[in-house]
């Protein structure tokens, strides 16, 4: 009988997994459920187990089953992890994710899991947080905090009752990194919450989940009641969100937990100090915490040895919109912009030039090619007025308005505010109409069309009062005055991150907006 590794990430089976494994068992084989291994171009992906290794074959149809097993579909692709998607990857994180049955403990433990916990469990506390700030862990779900200090923090706080808290509500647009773990290797993330609750003095934990991700919440609750022996005595539970974007922020997402709506905190005091329930509480994301069992596994220098500057270890990145190999790349810090985009990523899925990359999710900075030179870490990002995030990279062809995409991003902003302060809730609904009327002025003069008729900002532009200037210029400045205002005024960085893809837009794309193009552009 042969055994065969067939996914079952959501994504997989959204391109037909389940069917393709019924197959599969229809004609005799074993078939083993796997996460994904990240290339969504090659899913349905089926591995067959063979004498040298496993040897895969994607995408394949439920009635392509036997051209699989006599070796002669056309979607050969060979050793998998010779491809040049996956052999140019340094896979620390998501080492098991693909390869494993995920919720077999078997499996687990014979890669390699288990032993970070092990490790942390015969140190103490306070050598398990060194070894994080060894590694130069810095937290991965936006912000690059280091992880060591927040953990210190807690080990510090002077407080018998502490809490661990996993941030998995993952809703930036183009970013599905926590799902894959979750969903692939969720032994991982509690080994990783097991050894920070070891290291800071925590006896619970919980892992909050957007109802958006049914898999991931299934994977979780099934992985943490098959391993409650293996971590006792620190015990978990999963939390489910209702969607709202504004629960991805930390003091927000406590709220949610606590049973109230979910609204940003004022800071101080932080979580670290006075979090969930009043008590100290570590709050990390998914990828933050997975990557903990690597570090105390394999060491502190092992881990800090890979990366670029002050961001050190590896980064999944991931690759959505208008991309030929869409996917997650797990790879050190310090490879550009553009080797991500062209080299790995193929460029755009309909051919056409690539003219701008947001990163960092809705709320992330755009950059035109000019600027793919730009290394993928922190520092150099900020410098460039951008931001890393979630590591999330939407691409886009020459096609699109930049105009519609800074509408969108206060649009998204005034959906998702929690209304809790005025520069987000207000500034985010004047930042749509402003943008309406640049969009209507520059409708009223001959200029390439728009993906949207700017019916709300041609209404604005007709009524607007003698002593208004609706002019773009006057317009622009009156954004970018507002921009500034949300940025530093807004509470937390829903109302704050909103200006970086407005503001990247009026400056590389001015064109849009109606002003001349830049020089460089222009002479292009």
């Amino acid at each position: 009988m042969k055994r065969v590794f067939i996914s079952c990430d959501m994504a997989s089976v959204a391109l037909g997994a389940d069917a393709v494994a019924r197959a599969f068992v229809g004609a005799g084989c074993e078939v083993v459920r796997t996460g994904s291994r990240g290339l969504f171009s090659i899913e349905p992906l089926v591995e067959i187990e063979t004498e040298a290794g496993r040897i895969g074959y994607g995408p394949v149809a439920p009635c392509e089953v036997e051209a699989v097993l006599d070796g002669t579909h056309r979607n050969y692709i060979g050793a998998v992890d010779e491809h040049r998607f996956f052999a140019a990857q340094k896979r620390f994180t998501f080492a098991r994710c693909g390869i494993v049955d995920p919720l077999s403990l078997a499996d687990y433990a014979a890669h390699r899991g288990w032993i970070g916990l092990d490790t942390a469990r015969a140190a103490e506390p306070q050598a398990v947080v060194d070894a994080i700030r060894a590694s130069g862990l810095r937290g991965r779900g936006g912000a690059g905090f280091p992880t060591g200090i927040k953990w210190q923090t807690v080990l510090d706080a002077p407080c018998r009752t502490k809490y661990i808290v996993c941030n998995a509500d993952e809703g930036d647009s183009g970013t599905f990194a926590d799902r894959m773990l979750m969903e692939g290797d969720p032994f991982c993330l509690i080994e990783g919450m097991a050894i920070a609750a070891h290291a800071v003095g925590a006896s619970r934990g919980f892992i909050y989940i957007r109802s958006e991700y049914p898999f991931g919440i299934d994977a979780m609750r099934a992985a943490i009641e098959l391993s409650a022996d293996r971590v006792a005595p620190f015990e978990l539970e999963v939390r489910v969100g209702a969607g709202a974007y504004v629960c991805g922020e930390e003091t927000a997402l406590l709220d949610s937990i606590e049973g109230r709506r979910g609204q940003v905190r004022a800071k101080p005091p932080l979580p670290a100090l006075a979090g969930l329930f009043g008590k100290p509480t570590v709050i990390n994301n998914v990828l933050s915490l997975a990557a903990v069992p690597f570090i105390l596994s394999e060491g502190a220098q092992a881990y800090a040895d890979v990366g670029f500057g002050r961001s050190r270890g590896t980064m999944p990145v991931q690759l959505a919109g208008n991309v030929k190999h869409g996917g997650l790349f797990e790879v050190g810090f310090g490879i550009t912009l553009g080797e991500l985009v062209n080299d790995i990523g193929g460029g755009t899925a309909s051919g056409r030039p690539v003219r701008a990359v947001q990163v960092g999710g809705p709320l992330g900075a755009y950059f035109p090619p000019s600027m793919f030179d730009l290394p993928f870490d922190y520092e150099a990002f900020t410098a460039a007025g951008g931001l890393i995030g979630h590591a999330g990279i939407t691409i886009f062809d020459d096609s699109v308005d930049m105009a519609q995409m800074a509408r969108f991003a206060m649009e998204f902003c005034a959906a998702e505010s929690c209304g809790k302060c005025t520069p987000c809730r207000i500034g985010s609904t004047r930042g749509v109409e402003i943008v309406d009327r640049i969009i209507a002025a520059r409708e009223s003069e001959p200029a390439r069309p728009t993906a949207n008729n700017g019916v709300l900002g041609k209404a604005l532009y007709s009524r607007a009062p003698d002593r208004i200037d609706v002019s773009p210029s006057a317009q622009t400045t009156l954004l970018r005055d507002l921009c500034d205002t949300m940025k530093y005024g807004s509470l937390c960085a829903l109302g704050g991150f909103t200006p970086y893809p407005v503001l990247s837009a009026l400056d590389h794309f001015p064109e849009d907006f109606g002003a001349p193009a830049p020089a460089l552009e222009a002479a292009e």
